[in-house]
């Protein structure tokens, strides 16, 4: 009885939209007025430099009449997921580097000298952030602390507290922390990063904020004493994107000379050691993020040739053995996001795609193209939401055309009653088949087959 009184997604969809209220749509102006009014935009010479407003619509469905979702574009055929824009915010700012989601709030970083906070209720801005130097290029929230990187490579925490009412925040340190003797005497000049902070990363256990810089180190700060306990050279040119392992305190750094870095601390030392170089990629790495499920856990990076290479930990040895790359974009991939097993990817494309891992295998199909903005998405957030059919994200979005969009992905949980239609398409789904799975590396299938005996 249970099982006949559910719904299906498509049901559970119009319902949702019909008892509850729409979120409120800020746009200014249109999506090709914005892009057209960017005339800084620095693209790779692949990238048109005045894209076809016919061409970029042809991947976006027309909207159902009686619902404001939209079913996965037939590019990627699945009928299990569904993915509506909620909100587009626009701010006259410059590009917005970096997005950070609290409990109730959602922050972002652009080219001014302010951050932006924004209601997870309802997506209205609700307060912001401004220090005299602008430029946020990454924002970082750990509990009612943000930390963000600003022009002058320092970074300052914001202590602050968001409800339903009002927002409020209160700096507390810049670190390093400046010093009130003449220049000629500071004594924490060493400690300060002589380029752009491109990227932060906390560790939890320790209390250490590690930061990563254009001019090729990664700086450990320990948060009670606002002091720099490490520095090491971590690669030959800037440093993109970094992640930490909160189990075990491993730190990946990716640059754009190519490759992957995994470093670990010395046990109860402030110095860190290179343990693997991951260089599977022919060009610069631009993001990397790491995924968790049942024991397991995934290491993706995104490159600048459109493909996202994965990586899968051995859970004896702790090595990260190449399991492939997903295929799909046509230009870079600048940033990625996970959410359970749901992996976001962000490209000079203009697009996002919504990869899925199955639980017990790595193999990975490509869900859904939000084909929205126009222009290289720069950035991206995500926030798993769970109910009884559905499982659902919130996926915050920035591109190059200046905007802020806001996402709502639902995925079915049991796709039973899809199959059929999913055989009914199988002849055409085919022909896209290199769109929506991942290019196995032959090394990792032959270690698969020979079981866990051989490895």
């Amino acid at each position: 009885m249970e099982f006949q009184r559910k719904k299906s997604l498509y049901n559970f969809i119009d319902e949702e939209t019909n008892t509850s209220q729409t979120p409120i749509h800020l746009t200014i102006g249109t999506d090709y007025e914005m892009y057209e009014q960017e005339e800084h935009l620095q693209l790779s010479p692949s990238f048109p430099s005045s894209p076809n407003p016919t061409m970029l619509k042809q991947l976006l469905p027309p909207p159902s009449p009686e619902s404001p979702w939209t079913l996965s574009p037939f590019q990627t055929p699945s009928p299990a997921l569904l993915y509506h824009c909620i909100a587009s915010l626009y701010r006259q700012e410059g590009t917005i580097f970096s997005i950070a989601i609290s409990k109730n709030v959602v922050f972002t970083g652009s080219e001014s000298s302010r951050i932006r906070t924004w209601r997870q209720q309802d997506f209205m801005e609700c307060g912001h952030l401004k220090a005299k130097t602008g430029e946020v290029r990454a924002i970082l929230v750990h509990g009612n602390v943000l930390f963000a990187t600003y022009k002058d490579h320092r970074v300052r925490m914001w202590n602050f507290a968001a409800d339903s009412d009002n927002f409020r925040c209160k700096k507390i340190s810049s670190i390093p922390k400046r010093s009130s003797f003449p220049s000629f005497f500071k004594t924490n000049n060493h400690q300060q990063h002589r380029d752009c902070i491109s990227c932060l990363a906390y560790y939890h256990a320790e209390g250490l904020l590690y930061t990563g810089s254009h001019d090729r180190t990664v700086k450990a700060w320990k948060i009670s004493t606002m002091k720099c306990v490490d520095t090491f050279l971590a690669h030959e040119e800037k440093i993109n994107a970094l992640v930490i392992n909160q189990e075990d305190g491993c730190v990946f750094t990716c640059s754009s000379d190519c490759s992957v870095k995994i470093w670990r601390r010395l046990y109860r030392e402030n110095s860190h050691t290179l343990t693997m170089t991951l260089k599977f990629q022919p060009c610069s790495v631009n993001s990397i993020a790491l995924s968790c499920s049942r024991n397991s856990w995934f290491l993706y990076s995104g490159s600048s040739d459109g493909n996202i290479n994965f990586w899968e930990k051995e859970m004896m040895s702790c090595r990260y053995n190449h399991g492939g790359f997903l295929q799909g974009h046509r230009f870079a991939v600048l940033c990625l996001a996970t959410a359970g097993n749901l992996i976001f990817s962000g490209s000079e494309d203009t697009t996002i795609r919504v990869w899925k891992r199955e639980e017990r295998d790595c193999f990975h199909e490509c869900l859904a193209v939000l084909d929205g903005h126009r222009g290289p998405v720069r950035c991206l957030a995500a926030c798993l939401e769970m109910e009884n059919v559905v499982m659902g994200c919130l996926v915050y979005s920035a591109s190059l055309d200046q905007t802020f969009k806001v996402w709502r992905v639902k995925v079915l949980v049991e796709r039973k009653h899809c199959l059929d239609r999913m055989d009914r398409n199988d002849s055409r789904t085919k022909a896209v088949e290199y769109e929506m799975n991942p290019v196995l590396s032959p090394s990792w299938v032959q270690k698969k087959l020979q079981g866990p005996m051989h490895q």
